[in-house]
């Protein structure tokens, strides 16, 4: 009786583990977290599009306007397909941003215009901070208009969090924990990240900032 017990508890213990690990190894989340940026300076990334400026100031990337100039994207100089990517983030009131994935910029298209999906930062009373927007091709495609939730995730004037999956066409986000977007989309499987300051004709400098950027590649 007891050698019966031992061995029905065997059977279980690797049936559930072993699932278990498949499981995690399917997903991808057995993969490892690595940083984009090292806190000190923007090595790994790249300006695109307009002439706003970008630093690395107390453990974040800060982006400033410049007034009159396109939108400005500071990109990563390697693409990533499929991914986990976390971050925080803290956005003047009144300033647009954004963050790219699996964006493109060549020379050919509209002369170098970024483009690609987007999760955007939108501190606006609108309210669609974690929404999913194409940009310089096809605008809004999971905006958060029946999402009153997610809309009221984010914080005016404080850090907030984003996770952002992109695995095959499934791209999902959430903004402090809370699910925002969720759209399927082929168009664009790989690309660069990119860090959006968007253009303006405020005189007054406005400043985004990003810290704690990192990424979990999936297979």
């Amino acid at each position: 009786m007891r050698m019966t017990i031992l061995l029905i508890v065997a059977v279980f213990s690797v049936t559930f583990f072993g699932c278990s690990d498949l499981q995690t190894t399917s997903s991808g989340s057995s993969g490892e977290w690595t940083s984009l940026f090292n806190g000190k300076d923007l090595t790994g990334w790249v300006q695109k599009g307009g002439k706003a400026n970008y630093k690395a100031e107390n453990g974040a990337i800060v982006g400033s306007t410049v007034l009159n100039t396109p939108n400005s994207f500071l990109c990563t100089e390697r693409t990533y397909a499929n991914f986990i990517l976390e971050m925080d983030f803290k956005v003047d009131p009144k300033l647009n941003s954004g963050v790219q994935i699996r964006s493109l910029s060549y020379p050919e298209y509209q002369n170098g215009r970024v483009h690609g999906y987007q999760v955007e930062i939108d501190p606006s009373d609108r309210a669609w901070t974690g929404g999913l927007y194409e940009e310089g091709r096809r605008g809004w495609l999971n905006d958060l208009k029946g999402n009153e939730t997610a809309r009221k995730a984010f914080k005016k004037d404080q850090w907030n969090h984003f996770r952002i999956e992109a695995i095959g066409p499934h791209i999902k986000t959430w903004v402090n924990g809370i699910p925002a977007a969720d759209h399927e989309d082929s168009m664009t499987p790989a690309g660069f990240i990119g860090l959006q300051v968007h253009s303006t004709n405020i005189k007054k400098p406005m400043q985004v900032q990003w810290k704690n950027i990192r990424i979990k590649e999936l297979k």
